[in-house]
Order: C-alpha cells, then sequence, then structure tokens
C-alpha cells in the first residue's frame, strides 16, 4: 500500500511539464541525433525525479492546508496514508538520484536542476503566497527547463525561444489562478487566491496572451530556420484559444493545464499537430 500511495504522491502526471526540456532538441534541430536524444531522455528523466522530490516536500509541507482542499484532500500524505517522514525520505532519495544522473549531462545541467530545486522549494513555502510574483516564479520554473534541456546537448537556446516559454506559461498559469478563484477560493486552502479578482487575472491574461503570440510570431523570423515556421502561428493561435475556452467553461477545480491536456482531445491534437509541423519544417 505504501508504494502505491508513493507513486501518487509523485503526481506522475504532472512530468508531462518536463517535455519542454526537449524544446531544444526540436528546434536546434537535434531530433534525429541518436546522441542529442539520449542526452535529452536523460534531462527529462532528471526533471521528473526532482520535481517529484519537490511535490513530495510540498504535500508534507501543506498536509494541514489540504485537508481542507476539494481536490488534494485525497492525496495519500493528507489522507495519512503515506507517513510524512517516508515522504522526506523518498524525497531526498529522489534528489540523490537526480543529481547522480545530472553528473552525465555536465555540471552547467547540474547547477540548472539544483537552482530549479530550491526555486521550486522557495515557492513551495514562501512564494506562492506572494501575489503576481507566484505565478512569474512558475514561469521562471518552464524557463529553466528549456535551457537545461539546450546545455544536455550543448546548443545555444536562443532568446526567443526563451521569450515564448516564459509568456506562454506565465498565461498557463494565470488561468490556473483564474480556475481556482472560481472553484475553491474561500476554503482557505491557497492563501495567495484572498490577494487576487477574477478582473485582475482577466487583466493579467489580456496582456500576457498577445505578448505570448507576438513573441512566437517574431521567433518564426529571427529564429534562422525556415520562414515556413510561420504557418505555425495559427496553431499555437488556436491553442492558446482553446485554453481559454476550457478554463471558462470549466466548473470545477483540477490540476490545471497538465489535466486540460491530458483530458481534451481537440487541445492534445493541437499540440501534436504543432509538434509535427514543426519537425516537417525543420527537417523536410
Amino acid at each position: 500500500m505504501i508504494w502505491s500511495d508513493l507513486f501518487i504522491s509523485l503526481r506522475h502526471k504532472q512530468w508531462i511539464k518536463n517535455l519542454f526540456v526537449l524544446a531544444a532538441l526540436i528546434f536546434a534541430k537535434k531530433f534525429l541525433d541518436k546522441e542529442a536524444v539520449g542526452l535529452s531522455f536523460l534531462a527529462f528523466v532528471a526533471f521528473c525525479l526532482v520535481s517529484s522530490s519537490v511535490y513530495l516536500i510540498n504535500d508534507v509541507a501543506d498536509a494541514e492546508k489540504d485537508k481542507v482542499h476539494p481536490l488534494k484532500k485525497s492525496r495519500p500524505i493528507a489522507m495519512g496514508t503515506l507517513s510524512k517522514s517516508a515522504a522526506i525520505l523518498a524525497a531526498i532519495v529522489l534528489l540523490f538520484i537526480a543529481v547522480f544522473v545530472s553528473f552525465k549531462l555536465g555540471i552547467w545541467f547540474l547547477i540548472i536542476l539544483l537552482f530549479y530545486w530550491l526555486l521550486n522549494l522557495c515557492y513551495s513555502f514562501y512564494l506562492k503566497n506572494l501575489v503576481i510574483l507566484d505565478v512569474i516564479t512558475v514561469a521562471i520554473g518552464f524557463v529553466l527547463r528549456v535551457i537545461a534541456g539546450a546545455v544536455a546537448i550543448q546548443v545555444i537556446f536562443s532568446s526567443w525561444l526563451l521569450l515564448c516559454t516564459f509568456f506562454l506559461t506565465l498565461f498557463l498559469a494565470i488561468g490556473k489562478r483564474k480556475n481556482e478563484m472560481a472553484n475553491i477560493l474561500g476554503n482557505g486552502a491557497r492563501e495567495v487566491l484572498a490577494r487576487y479578482s477574477l478582473p485582475l487575472l482577466d487583466q493579467m491574461a489580456m496582456i500576457v496572451l498577445p505578448s505570448t503570440l507576438i513573441t512566437y510570431a517574431l521567433y518564426t523570423f529571427n529564429s534562422g530556420h525556415s520562414a515556413w515556421l510561420i504557418a505555425t502561428v495559427p496553431v499555437v493561435l488556436y491553442g492558446l484559444f482553446r485554453y481559454l475556452y476550457i478554463i471558462d467553461k470549466k466548473n470545477n477545480s483540477d490540476n490545471g493545464p497538465s489535466d486540460d491536456l491530458l483530458l481534451d482531445r481537440p487541445l492534445q491534437a493541437t499540440v501534436l499537430f504543432w509538434a509535427a509541423l514543426v519537425i516537417v519544417i525543420l527537417y523536410f
């Protein structure tokens, strides 16, 4: 039973976020390079391990608050089926395994990974309670994933790609806050929600959404790749609008963009079509 509870607490569904590590592999045209693919896979595994380490520590720290959350109250640590000491031990073991894997990817990758881990610990214990800085911190975490992926295969990362990642994930984080505001405000489960309002989040989204699209469009022109990349802009626009639609129609609290992607077929199709189109344009 403890192993199944531990596996649930790793939040393996959230590992999909670590696919951002593969961005450099695709845009640096290394997708067909077996060595680069292998290194990128190791980088993905390292981030999955270290992110699960943070999730375990976060669940231990928030166990009491999670008990009053409509979704998080069913987590093993909040329910008491997984002890806090076992969770902390598992978090330490996962961190050490991630560090061991990172040694194969170079010292700079290890530094970025450890900085990511520390940043997320700061988020779990402090930054997530600071209005605006909470969503910015989330976006920075994704930027670190992209940088780490580039460092792992020893390619120069594009500043435009980093900006695209930052604005996109900031937009997603704002959308998640909006969903939380609409569904779980007032239960004390997330302290920072009391400092937000739906009009404020709408205004933030109105600023970040066009920034995301404009930055991506500029990236397609300035990436040095095929001019045909501009053809992917409408696909990205549809994906952003689809996410807005999902947030607008959603009437329950969930794990945010990860669940949206895993449960919404049109959004899945959009992401897969975008990835396939980018690969075809870059490689063929």
